[in-house]
């Protein structure tokens, strides 16, 4: 035990210095922005690969101006994990990168999970340190065939199970808008990469996890449906977890960049990459539908039914449906199938096996998420205590949605593994002839009921990720786009709030909501399509941007 625990404080070291080493042997990527690192940072995505048809030696100006970027971002917000820029300039000089490409000389960070020849994918554990990928996975090798420049990977909780990004082994990443708050998870580190100046990312998301972070930090991202991205060639804490499976999707600085970047991928075809992928082309037709049709059914999501929207969240989400209406489309208002039965099954089949498998990959002493650790603690109470309480959650506290959670979360067994699985499908056959009956065009809603929450606030705030958790299990596409910033005149709590009135999810959140603290906090909202509609829920955005007009969302400068 007092070995393995040492091991863990040894690997650990060893990969924070050679961190250190590798940004310190980059000399010449310190310096400040010279005027064409500007000119490369503010030139729309088609002209800057134009640029590098044109010439393709300009692929070392792009990559040593957005390896800068990551620096300086890195530097504030400790969002990055690997450094690959040296590898990378090797990667263009010596032709290992089709600079014809439509990606040409486009750096592209990564979520730490994408596995990169030489290098570990940690997944924040350390006993995946020292062990560098033999070769590259099925996503870098397609990007590098498109001409993209995976430059840096990006920080990650351990487990992948949190709205944080935190571990041992790489530390803590931080907000940057406010420090002393998360950049979002699982994706965070490629949040505060992206919105510090960074131009495209690659993450994952099976509850949220590329959604929150663009909530989170004022970036944009799109949550595929499963079968759209390459999911072979990466690394994860919950390997043979199928029940809410984890999509990998793009984020980006601008939308522009987003809508760019996937079309690029799909028309290169990945299921021509990636057994699990369908095979559906890029439907062009598609995108221009929605972005001609003049008017159309827009639902509104106000609330999961679990913790209503902050005031935040609830001003950005009416000021994207005035906008809307006043755009021309109908509002709808909205009751979906019981939103919390989507939390519930979603969490129970997410952590079926009661988080032993993402646990075993634990040294001794490796510090926790606290969020997933609390998740744990309830798991492996035993259920005579675990019932008692239940009870008196549910008949003393009177708090039937907080009490529901709690009566079941258990290691669950083969028999109700099926049944859950049973549920699951029941939900979205509801779902789908509600969408059916109602003739919507998409949805809005909250990505999530609070912006951005302070650090180790997933503690308190474990369960209020309904939001997004919804959309996982209905496997629906859906996007984030960020609209306003928290307001400590307008985002107040009412005079008459009193926390004690809430069940025990939405105590959770709102323990943590503070508009004074939050001012200045990005916060977004949700698009959402149904199930392999990226092109639509793309066009959508675009059209939702584009009705919010002068109302658009400043992003944040680059020093």
């Amino acid at each position: 035990m007092l070995l393995d625990y040492l091991q863990h404080r040894r690997d650990c070291r060893f990969k924070q210095d050679e961190r250190v080493r590798r940004i310190r042997a980059l000399t010449s990527y310190h310096a400040p922005f010279s005027p064409l690192d500007r000119d490369i940072i503010n030139m729309p995505i088609e002209e800057l690969v134009q640029q590098v048809h044109y010439d393709p030696g300009s692929a070392i100006d792009v990559l040593h101006t957005y390896g800068k970027v990551a620096l300086k971002a890195h530097e504030k917000t400790n969002c990055v994990t690997e450094v690959l820029i040296k590898d990378a300039e090797k990667w263009i000089k010596d032709g290992l990168i089709n600079l014809k490409g439509p990606l040409a000389g486009i750096p592209i960070s990564l979520k730490d999970t994408i596995d990169v020849k030489g290098y570990d994918s940690s997944v924040g554990v350390t006993c995946n340190v020292h062990k560098p990928k033999s070769e590259d996975g099925v996503t870098v090798k397609l990007l590098k065939e498109l001409g993209a420049v995976p430059y840096i990977k990006t920080n990650i909780p351990i487990t992948l199970l949190s709205f944080e990004s935190s571990n041992d082994l790489w530390g803590r990443s931080t907000n940057p808008y406010n420090s002393k708050y998360t950049p979002g998870g699982s994706t965070g580190g490629e949040g505060a990469l992206l919105a510090m100046g960074g131009r495209i990312g690659i993450g994952s998301d099976v509850a949220g996890s590329v959604r929150c972070p663009a909530h989170f930090c004022g970036i944009y991202s799109l949550k595929c449906s499963t079968g759209r991205w390459p999911k072979l060639g990466m690394t994860t804490s919950m390997p043979g977890q199928d029940g809410i499976p984890a999509v990998y999707s793009p984020m980006a600085r601008t939308l522009d960049d987003l809508f760019y970047f996937t079309r690029a991928v799909l028309e290169k075809g990945t299921y021509n990459y990636d057994y699990s992928c369908h095979p559906i082309p890029w439907r062009e037709d598609v995108v221009k539908e929605y972005k001609q049709k003049k008017a159309m059914r827009v639902g509104v999501l106000r609330t999961d039914g679990v913790v209503d929207p902050s005031p935040a969240c609830k001003r950005a989400l009416e000021m994207t449906e005035s906008a809307l209406r006043q755009d021309g489309h109908e509002i709808v208002e909205i009751i979906p199938p019981e939103p919390y039965e989507a939390l519930y099954l979603a969490s129970r089949l997410l952590c079926a096996d009661g988080l032993d498998t993402v646990r075993g990959f634990f040294r001794t002493g490796e510090w926790n998420d606290r969020g997933v650790a609390q998740m744990r603690f309830y798991a492996k109470l035993p259920r005579p205590f675990k019932y008692l309480y239940y009870l008196w959650v549910r008949y003393i506290r009177r708090d039937t949605l907080w009490a529901g959670l709690l009566r079941d979360w258990h290691r669950t067994t083969t028999t109700e593994y099926w049944a859950l699985i049973g549920r699951r499908e029941a939900y979205k056959r509801q779902w789908w002839e509600y969408w059916q009956a109602s003739n919507l065009d998409f949805i809005i809603a909250p990505p999530n009921a609070t912006p951005a929450v302070p650090h180790d606030g997933m503690h308190d705030a474990v369960s209020s990720c309904g939001y997004t958790f919804m959309f996982n299990l209905l496997d629906y596409s859906a996007g984030v786009i960020p609209v306003t910033h928290v307001d400590k005149t307008k985002d107040q709590l009412p005079a008459n709030f009193n926390i004690r009135n809430l069940n025990g999810i939405a105590r959770g959140a709102y323990k943590l909501y503070n508009a004074n603290d939050m001012h200045g906090l990005p916060v977004g909202v949700q698009v959402i399509g149904r199930r392999l509609e990226e092109e639509k829920v793309l066009a959508l955005m675009e059209r939702v941007e584009d009705a919010l007009g002068d109302d658009k969302f400043q992003l944040l400068e680059i020093d």
